[in-house]
């Protein structure tokens, strides 16, 4: 399985970007896809999961700004974020798994990973 993130790059305060993730070489229909981000030296968090059975989960920072999203391919993810801050600054990672249920905001439950996109805001 090969995960591809798209879209990060840099963004004055205020703007929107759109991250994209193709998850390829997956036999199943349906399963858990995340975004998550990191800053040198921290811990990767998780921004935002959508779970094989359709849940949508956000946390609770980017409630309001960033939107997560699935393609009409089930195998594509997507992170309409908007009104970005630089604190939002962070390598973005798209991650998939089978199902991630009440888990979904451990890193440790994803089994695939792509390389990361970055998004820089700065004026």
């Amino acid at each position: 399985v090969q995960v591809v993130e798209s879209g990060g790059g840099l963004v004055q305060p205020g703007g929107s970007l759109r991250l994209s993730c193709a998850a390829s070489g997956w036999t199943a229909s349906w399963f858990c896809m995340a975004w998550f981000r990191q800053a040198p030296g921290k811990e990767r968090e998780v921004v935002a999961a959508i779970d094989s059975d359709g849940t949508l989960s956000v946390v609770d920072s980017v409630k309001g700004r960033f939107t997560v999203s699935r393609g009409d391919a089930t195998n594509t993810l997507f992170l309409q974020m908007s009104n970005l801050n630089p604190d939002d600054a962070d390598m973005y990672y798209c991650a998939a798994t089978w199902a991630c249920g009440q888990g979904w905001r451990a890193s440790k439950v994803y089994m695939y990973w792509g390389q990361g996109t970055q998004v820089t805001v700065s004026s």
